[in-house]
């Protein structure tokens, strides 16, 4: 493994900060709506990706 793919490795630690910092930053009260609004943007995304999958049996 590289020293470059070694420095992009995220383990425990890191999370830690990560969730400590967004905390900090947005507070406890906004996380689920943020986590909310994430959630209902992945669905949307992944509808649309079902939409674009699926072939179109018009016959004109």
């Amino acid at each position: 493994m590289s020293l470059h793919m070694i420095s992009l490795a995220i383990g425990a630690p890191q999370i830690i900060l990560i969730v400590v910092v967004v905390l900090l930053l947005f507070g406890g009260k906004k996380i689920p709506e943020l986590m909310r609004g994430l959630g209902s943007g992945i669905k949307e995304f992944k509808d649309a990706s079902k939409e674009e999958a699926k072939p179109e049996d018009k016959k004109e």
